[in-house]
């Protein structure tokens, strides 16, 4: 939801409300889009140094699109990286420098400076309001649209695990969050309507997507494990000992070897209640005789020639 950080006011508006010149113009205030003040964004916050310079880079994108929403016109819809990010999808780096705006014909694009305006045709979008109330492109259409925008496969793929996952707290007890975004046959529908640029990667990704990935670096993981020619892991797989009591939920499995992979993100570092719980976990899981492989980032996208080698290992060893 907005923040007292994404406020903005437009100049004309300020102007016939008695703000002054010089007040509209103060040194404090940001000036994100022509005609637009906002209050500035301290970078120094007390989180600013232990988050990911990509995740500051998202919230600055999404900062500025709902700024934006101030003076957008009523046939003008977010779309591309900037409805990705504002829908919470995983969009790889680098984050685009101007937010995309778009429009169907017959109107014209949206330009100035930090815009990236885009003339569409109706048949091809499909727009929605988002829960904040500004119109978007919907999370089934917006992934149609990054056909060449994202470039590595396993990218595309990731996206469309996470438009349909359906989120849910694991457990005997646990709940759906919400809903999927959309289907594989939802988004294959979106695929058919006119000719998409990038169609070719898009369908290769749709022939990929898999519903129970939580996260990016678990689509890599599963699509890097994949293409070394090993069996595919089980997504999401909740575990439970022989009285029935859950231990936990894992990313990936090999169910029948009792083999699990998951992958160590950030938060899992930083946060002390999630490190305390996966600790347990993994005891738990151990006391079972699951063996567990730990992925880090690093060897997952820097060196995973040693992630093949160790699965493979593990299954070897249990098979």
């Amino acid at each position: 939801m907005p923040t007292n950080d994404d406020f903005a006011f437009r100049v004309a508006d300020a102007r016939r409300a008695g703000m002054s010149r010089r007040a509209v113009d103060d040194s404090a205030l940001d000036r994100p889009f022509n005609g637009l003040r906002a209050l500035r964004v301290e970078d120094e916050n007390e989180n600013a140094g232990q988050r990911h310079p990509l995740d500051l880079a998202r919230d600055a994108h999404v900062r500025a699109a709902r700024q934006f929403t101030v003076h957008m016109h009523a046939h003008e819809f977010f779309s591309h990286s900037t409805a990705a990010l504002l829908w919470n999808l995983p969009l790889p780096a680098p984050v685009p420098d101007r937010i995309d705006v778009s429009v169907a014909a017959p109107h014209r694009a949206p330009s100035g400076r930090g815009v990236r305006g885009r003339q569409l045709s109706a048949a091809q979008v499909s727009i929605v309001a988002h829960p904040e109330g500004f119109s978007i492109t919907s999370p089934a259409s917006t992934w149609a649209q990054l056909g060449t925008v994202v470039k590595h496969p396993y990218d595309l793929t990731a996206i469309a695990d996470a438009v349909t996952r359906t989120p849910r707290i694991a457990g005997p007890n646990g709940r759906v969050l919400r809903p999927a975004y959309a289907t594989v046959a939802e988004l294959s529908v979106e695929l058919r309507r006119g000719r998409r640029i990038g169609v070719r990667a898009l369908e290769e990704a749709l022939r990929r997507t898999r519903a129970g990935s939580a996260s990016r670096p678990e689509t890599w993981t599963r699509l890097t494990i994949v293409d070394a020619g090993l069996p595919e892991p089980v997504l999401d797989h909740d575990v439970y000992d022989d009285r029935g009591r859950f231990i936990g939920c894992v990313d990936l499995a090999y169910v029948d070897l009792e083999i699990a992979i998951e992958y160590e993100g950030d938060h899992h570092r930083l946060d002390t209640a999630q490190w305390n719980r996966d600790i347990q976990k993994h005891d738990d899981l151990a006391a079972l005789g699951w063996r567990i492989i730990r992925v880090t980032k690093a060897e997952l996208f820097d060196n995973p020639g040693e992630l093949i080698r160790r699965v493979r290992g593990a299954l070897r060893s249990r098979s």
